[in-house]
């Protein structure tokens, strides 16, 4: 009796002081690591000749591997389907800009679900599916928020001149200074997160986006130079990947010294297809970033869960970035809403059995595809999805088994196939075509966010100049539109800019370059072009107002009485000469 009173005193004594222990195994930890345009081969496990990810390599070495798992061929529409096991176009998110990567507001998203089921929720670095309310990731479902605004540092929405060192980031609503460059920069705030969980014991989840590799190409020499061979802009694509690669393996190192790991589920993947690494190694496939072919969706994933999913195994069947909700909700008995059609499946079956000949996996269809235009094209850069075919553009028809590298087009031969494939991509257009009139409106007059603060990156019908460059570089242009819900009725001020309100620049103001940084050319090191605007133009709805300015104003104003409801804006300054250029920046403040 008295060893077993020992060994129940020494089990108390480890479940106090070994948090993993104290820990609900119905409620695992989440770790997700996002990568920004780095595609399947950008791995040296994935046998890249030149580049080294070691740690990434390791974590692949004892993890299930998803050997054919899809994206979306850019971001926001593969953020939108991870967020949701919802199609991107079916959320409104088929474009990286012009306001269609605002994911809409009745869309339910991972972060609301675990939130709500006791988890702590933060999110590091980019995010990419609306800057305003209601679609910031406060609004959807986060309870820590550390990032960067629009699709990159340096875009238009982001803090004014950022580059990728020693940047302005978005903490929980407030831009904030941080030393050093992004990467490690997000990372250190969600180990901070992830730190402060652990301590209190309380289940996470954390999503970690980083903004890299994507362009510009900017990198810390230290990370760079053993690829200098490659070119500037390559050596500096390579390095971001080693950098992060890096900060996995210290993440990693973390869990284990926090005692968590062992009741941490850790996935790592990308966004979309290589933007800068095709040249060197794309894993034999077709295309990159962008593409229809595999080269653009088809990207790493792997899955690692001390106990639970580990040992090196590749798991072949199709699968997709739509499987990540329903996969965690199961795993972590977490209630899914009956009134939300989900695209995804959960794959737990095949997690926990990488050998499941269940018949579905192999018969399934997803479809993946690359709109970027203002309203969804059927057919437009679409790939229909088997475990065996492909079918490109509703023309094209690729054996992937046998031609991996969509070289052959095996249409002719095989038109059952061809017909089978169509039928069900017209089933899933006729499904999702009538989602597309559902507007994704930006908020005004809410209670969350006061002043709204809009910006030519989303703006609608337009080509919108969506980075700091082309702010600076200020061609001469009709504008677009925004689409907007006014929440209550009263008295606005409206302000015109085209600067944003931090950098204190004049409407007319020439502006010199600013400060280079490592790698390829800084958005913020171009030269301003010099404008001399006379007027000022603000149209709401169907009401227009125009005020003359005076040389040196950094804004232009306008005092406005609105109803609530749905509406638009659109904004700009004129010459004398007639010509326009669009109010980039608009600051909507109820009074």
């Amino acid at each position: 009796m008295r060893s077993l009173s020992k060994l129940v005193s020494v089990f108390l004594l480890l479940l106090l002081f070994n948090p993993a222990l104290a820990e609900d195994p119905a409620t695992p930890n989440i770790v997700v690591v996002i990568t920004d345009d780095q595609g399947h081969g950008d791995l040296s496990c994935h046998g890249n000749p030149v580049l080294k990810t070691p740690n990434i390599d390791a974590l692949a070495a004892d993890s299930i591997r998803l050997t054919d798992f899809h994206v979306s061929p850019t971001c926001s529409p593969s953020r939108a389907a991870f967020m949701t096991g919802r199609c991107s176009n079916r959320t409104g998110v088929w474009h990286t800009i012009m306001g269609r990567s605002l994911l809409r507001e009745n869309e339910i998203t991972i972060a609301e679900l675990l939130r709500d089921s006791g988890y702590a929720t933060g999110m590091f670095g980019k995010w990419h599916l609306g800057d305003n309310a209601p679609f910031r990731p406060e609004d959807r479902g986060f309870t820590e928020v550390y990032r960067h605004s629009g699709g990159g540092v340096g875009q238009t929405p982001d803090y004014w001149d950022n580059a990728y060192f020693d940047g302005h980031y978005l903490h929980n609503g407030k831009f904030v200074p941080a030393d050093g460059f992004c990467t490690d920069v997000f990372f250190r705030h969600a180990k901070n997160f992830i730190r402060d969980q652990a301590e209190q014991k309380k289940p996470f989840f954390a999503w970690i986006s980083t903004n890299a590799p994507h362009g510009p190409l900017h990198c810390p020499v230290k990370w760079s130079e053993p690829y200098k061979d490659q070119g500037k802009g390559v050596s500096n694509f390579l390095g971001m990947i080693a950098n992060i690669d890096s900060n996995v393996g210290e993440l990693r190192e973390l869990l284990d010294q926090l005692g968590v790991a062992q009741n941490t589920i850790f996935i790592f993947t990308t966004d979309n297809g290589t933007a800068g690494g095709r040249k060197i190694h794309n894993s034999g496939m077709r295309g990159q970033k962008g593409s229809e072919y595999d080269g653009g969706h088809r990207v790493p994933c792997f899955v690692h869960w001390p106990g639970n999913f580990t040992g090196g195994v590749d798991l072949d069947p199709l699968t997709a970035h739509v499987d990540l909700l329903p996969t965690l909700a199961e795993i972590c008995h977490v209630k899914l809403p009956t009134d939300v059609k989900l695209d995804g499946e959960s794959i737990v079956p095949l997690l926990r059995d990488p050998d499941n000949t269940d018949a579905k996996w192999n018969e399934r269809v997803i479809v993946t595809d690359s709109q970027r235009v203002l309203d969804p094209i059927k057919w437009r850069k679409s790939s229909v999805m088997t475990s065996q075919w492909r079918l490109i553009n509703g023309k094209e028809l690729y054996d992937i088994d046998a031609d991996p590298g969509q070289s052959t087009d095996i249409s002719a031969a095989h038109p059952d196939v061809v017909q089978t494939l169509t039928k069900a991509y017209d089933s899933w257009w006729a499904d999702i075509e009538p989602t597309f009139a559902q507007f994704a409106r930006i908020h005004i007059g809410s209670p969350d966010e006061n002043p709204t603060v809009l910006t030519a990156h989303d703006w609608l019908d337009a080509a919108p100049p969506w980075n700091q460059a082309h702010i600076r570089g200020a061609k001469p242009s009709a504008p677009g539109y925004w689409s907007v819900n006014v929440l209550q009725p009263g008295n606005y001020r409206v302000a015109l800019r085209r600067f944003p309100a931090e950098s204190d620049f004049a409407i007319d103001q020439q502006i010199p370059n600013a400060d280079p940084v490592p790698g390829t050319k800084a958005y913020r090191d171009n030269p301003g072009t010099k404008i001399d605007p006379v007027k000022a133009s603000l149209t709401i709805g169907d009401d227009s107002q125009t005020i003359d300015f005076e040389s040196g104003s950094k804004e232009v104003s306008f005092d406005v009485e609105l109803e609530a409801g749905e509406t638009t804006i659109s904004a700009s300054f004129e010459t004398a000469d007639g010509e326009q250029v669009g109010a980039f920046y608009v600051y909507v403040t109820r009074k």
